[in-house]
């Protein structure tokens, strides 16, 4: 008898809480990797082209079933239709004209100054985390482009013509 009085109670066991399986995160494609899906979709207009539309009154956009770890949209650009300066946060960014053509501003050199390229179709750029730059539609018709993110968009910045920030958002689209 003496025994069990010198036994520890029993404690019941309390459940475990149930916790969702941790889905992995996928991983960020490189700069040829983004370059690579923005031309093959490109090339495959039943892909895109039931998502153009124009608008005058604002530009218009879509997203498109993407890979994981990579967010894709279709844009739409009418004459000076236009981004404003802006980062793409911690993304990577590529984008190619699909139809018209675009200008695209970005500071460059020492004094970071701003410099104007046009774009047309089957051009393509890509943008480094962080890097400003601007998309204009050009004054001679409307204009169709693809854009991709790796990572997915976080965050975006918008700065003034000096290159100040101005106003940063928490965003999953390419118009914050």
């Amino acid at each position: 008898m003496s025994a069990l009085l010198h036994r520890s109670p029993t404690i019941p066991r309390q459940p475990r809480p149930a916790t969702a399986p941790v889905a992995p995160v996928a991983p960020a494609l490189d700069v040829s990797g983004l370059l690579a899906l923005v031309t093959r979709i490109a090339v495959e207009p039943g892909r895109w082209r039931h998502l153009v539309r124009f608008d005058a009154d604002e530009r218009q956009w879509a997203r498109l079933p993407s890979p994981a770890g990579v967010d894709v949209w279709v844009l739409t650009w009418l004459p000076d239709q236009a981004t404003e300066l802006h980062d793409h946060g911690d993304s990577t960014a590529a984008y190619t004209v699909l139809a018209g053509a675009v200008e695209e501003v970005r500071p460059t050199g020492p004094g970071r100054s701003l410099r104007t390229g046009r774009l047309v179709a089957g051009q393509t750029r890509w943008l480094p985390p962080h890097e400003i730059h601007d998309i204009i539609g050009a004054a001679d018709g409307p204009a169709v482009s693809l854009h991709a993110y790796s990572p997915p968009l976080t965050r975006m910045t918008w700065y003034d013509r000096h290159l100040t920030p101005v106003r940063s958002a928490v965003t999953s689209d390419p118009e914050g």
